[in-house]
């Protein structure tokens, strides 16, 4: 993996090195859709099977919530580690979650197939240190102002520790913008593929902040290349209790899965080599 320079950038395409959570791979020309609800509510079993049904391969489910303000609902904490246990049982699907802090990680190692970075963890150095020598793959959100080379550099935290199973992800960017949560940097696909070897997988949620947004901003996604989908859903949006205006029904999750899997196999990584030869 190389940083961001002008020698990077002419080489082109880089070839993928595939990342396993559970029996599912990124990085092979499939698109994989991890989903779930923003936070593990009491429910969220019922909401784990909900999201399989869908069409989900990975769950989603984070028991810690990194919120702006203290007084706003933190994650059920602990006590919904056995819920993440019963859900795996429930539905056979590999789980992902976040740690907020190095005490966590290795809570959560029994329960979960990978870690999940949210956006305000990526520049916590000692974070990346213990996920990356805990040994699971590492789904690393890039932070909402940062460029492509500080979002590699996180990555080569995890990598330095001797873990090769990290996953990009963009989630949108802050700008000027007002009308949607964060803004898609689309770009991000195509310009994190000429710098290294990492899948990159796309969160239109977050960037969307809006549902009726989010299945464009995914399917652009998967057109400009993207190798995988994170997707918020619950079964009765509007009370979730996180994030409810960007979750999605499974309804409207299952038909943004299908739409995916009517398209030739590998289609954004067609698209994106034949840009790439064209230049």
């Amino acid at each position: 993996m190389v940083g961001v320079s002008d020698d990077g950038a002419r080489d082109g395409l880089r070839r993928v090195t595939p990342v396993r959570i559970g029996d599912v791979v990124f990085g092979l020309g499939s698109v994989p859709v991890i989903a779930g609800p923003c936070s593990v509510e009491t429910d969220y079993v019922k909401h784990a099977v909900a999201a399989a049904e869908a069409g989900a391969t990975v769950l989603r489910g984070c028991v810690h919530k990194p919120r702006s303000w203290p007084d706003r609902f933190q994650g059920i904490g602990d006590a919904g580690l056995p819920l993440l246990a019963e859900a795996r049982a429930a539905t056979g699907l590999p789980i992902i979650s976040e740690p907020l802090g190095e005490q966590d990680v290795e809570r959560l190692v029994p329960y979960v197939h990978g870690f999940l970075i949210g956006t305000r963890s990526m520049y916590n150095s000692r974070l990346l240190q213990a996920v990356g020598r805990a040994g699971l793959p590492v789904i690393l959100k890039r932070g909402f102002s940062a460029t492509y080379d500080e979002w590699l550099g996180a990555a080569h935290y995890i990598r330095a520790e001797g873990n090769e199973q990290v996953i990009l992800c963009e989630r949108g960017i802050r700008t000027f913008n007002t009308e949607v949560r964060n803004t898609l940097d689309i770009s991000a696909i195509p310009v994190m593929r000429s710098l290294c070897d990492l899948p990159i997988i796309v969160d239109p949620s977050h960037a969307a902040g809006r549902r009726e947004w989010v299945a464009p901003l995914a399917l652009a996604a998967v057109a400009a290349g993207a190798d995988g989908l994170i997707i918020e859903a619950h079964p009765d949006p509007d009370e979730s209790w996180t994030d409810s205006r960007q979750a999605l029904h499974p309804h409207a999750l299952k038909a943004i899965i299908t739409s995916i899997d009517g398209w030739p196999s590998g289609f954004g990584e067609q698209v994106l080599q034949s840009a790439a030869s064209d230049v």
